[in-house]
């Protein structure tokens, strides 16, 4: 049975290479990989944040995703990205819901922020981009200055990493992690 990836974002803000580079990555290596927005519009990627990138259309919406079709849940950075997704309340329960089914979660950048408002960031080893780290640290993580961290506290595995110079390592977790599902 072919594995099924999620990758999750919202409709702005998104970091071009911390979503475009995982996604095309395990479509590579024969998992089958689904981008869901908060909308079923297009989605406007950035680079550092602040130059528009390529837009993309996302293959579903976050309120038409079943999570129990997935293995793996990716979250790809961007800080609008992130901003907007901890607000979505699809977005906080699919998170929920992998969590609370023991099912593994790689979150890179600012992507760490969303797993504060679905509740599940307490005792967790992470890292992130360095200026949510106060924010991780308060919601009651454990951060590290880490170019990949893998932690499976709590009985579900968080992989992070930092930023985009990050990727290969982070794309190299990912896939390490779904050879032991």
């Amino acid at each position: 049975m072919t594995q099924k990836a999620l990758f999750i974002t919202s409709n702005a803000g998104i970091e071009h290479d911390e979503l475009i580079k995982p996604l095309e990555f395990l479509k590579s290596k024969g998992i089958e990989s689904i981008h869901a927005a908060i909308e079923q519009k297009e989605v406007q990627t950035v680079k550092g944040d602040q130059e528009f990138g390529p837009k993309y259309t996302p293959q579903t919406s976050l309120a038409h995703v079943d999570p129990n079709d997935y293995d793996l849940l990716v979250i790809a950075g961007g800080t609008v990205n992130a901003d907007l997704l901890r607000l979505d309340p699809h977005a906080v329960k699919i998170i929920q819901h992998f969590t609370d089914h023991a099912k593994p979660i790689a979150a890179i950048c600012h992507a760490p922020w969303v797993l504060i408002n679905a509740e599940r960031i307490k005792d967790k080893n992470l890292t992130s981009y360095k200026s949510i780290r106060l924010d991780l640290e308060n919601a009651g993580a454990n951060w590290v200055d880490e170019v990949v961290h893998r932690c499976n506290t709590g009985g579900w595995v968080l992989i992070t990493s930092r930023n985009p110079d990050d990727i290969p390592d982070f794309n190299a977790a990912i896939l390490k992690e779904l050879d032991t599902i």
